[in-house]
């Protein structure tokens, strides 16, 4: 554990803390910040995601439907719980919500999930189904309905927006299209060509050090916020989510080590993709970073805690 802190967590802190920096000394500004948070949401994070996602084949879907109907419903539901208690009980608007809900309703699979998994329980292909299955719904699932309540929120408040479908809209933002892309050429069986990969992985790479620097530069032009939003948040990231996997899944008598992985997949930090819409579309900037900031540094917490928990009732 003191390695996967020391490899995976430890980075995530540092990068953080250099954009921040940054931010302080004035070697990047608020506009230097919007501009990585859009190479990062138009291109560095969609390549990122279909990559991620067209790896993945028809057979993982099928092969346990325990894990991909617990997962889908779980996280889901959190996620959607996560937007109804911002708007409704933190009196946020319904754009602020929904990118709320992308912060704090989603784990970041992508960026920590096999490095996470992988020296805990191995590089088997179970951890590659886990990884595989919770990416398409944090993904292909979540990151597209954010999309769509953060766009049908601009409607309800500008009458010009109104014209338009909050769902169309959405699907046209690449950050939208490319994992549902991928996910329909991996349900339609048609295997991307490993070839390729590299055209897509270069840019690919870019996504969770940019996206993080970027958080720690927007964090530097406001005050560290750490009040009852945050404190909620966090506690919906690294408690409720792998709470309500652990005892959904247990309910489907899954399996112990699919169990475990999930739950540990659920407890992650959020996703750094809420971080960057949000700061892309200047809403919810400070509660949102701030909400990141301290669910990683207690995740440190709340990944040996999920770890002994699962191995104590997952037999």
């Amino acid at each position: 554990m003191i390695d996967i802190l020391i490899k995976d967590i430890l980075p995530i802190f540092v990068i953080m803390f250099l954009g921040y920096i940054a931010g302080k000394r004035k070697v990047f500004n608020s506009s230097d910040s919007k501009i990585l948070n859009k190479l990062v949401l138009t291109y560095a994070l969609p390549a990122a995601l279909f990559v991620s996602i067209v790896k993945a084949d028809r057979a993982m879907l099928f092969d346990d439907l325990k894990l991909t109907i617990v997962s889908l419903v779980v996280i889901t539901g959190m996620f959607l719980w996560a937007y109804f208690s911002c708007y409704k009980f933190f009196k946020h608007t319904k754009s602020e919500a929904a990118v709320c809900a992308l912060i704090s309703g989603s784990p970041t699979i992508g960026f920590l999930g096999f490095a996470i998994l992988e020296p805990i329980y191995g590089a088997t292909a179970t951890t590659g189904l886990v990884v595989a299955i919770v990416s398409i719904v944090v993904n292909a699932v979540n990151i597209p309905i954010g999309m769509a309540l953060l766009n049908h929120g601009k409607g309800a408040s500008t009458p010009q927006a109104k014209q338009g479908n909050p769902v169309v809209d959405a699907l046209k933002e690449p950050v939208c299209w490319a994992p549902i892309l991928a996910v329909v050429l991996v349900l339609a069986g048609i295997k991307f060509p490993t070839i390729l990969d590299p055209n897509f992985e270069l840019i690919a790479k870019a996504n969770s050090g940019v996206a993080v620097f970027a958080a720690g530069l927007t964090l530097s032009g406001m005050s560290f916020q750490l009040d009852k939003e945050v404190v909620y948040n966090t506690i919906q990231k690294l408690v409720l989510m792998p709470a309500a996997l652990l005892v959904v899944g247990m309910l489907f008598q899954m399996e112990a080590d699919k169990l475990q992985m999930m739950v540990l997949a659920g407890a992650l930090p959020p996703a750094f993709s809420g971080i960057i819409i949000g700061n892309q579309k200047q809403l919810y900037e400070r509660t949102g970073t701030s909400s990141l900031a301290f669910s990683i540094l207690l995740f440190v917490l709340a990944a040996p805690f999920w770890i002994w928990v699962t191995r104590l009732v997952a037999v």
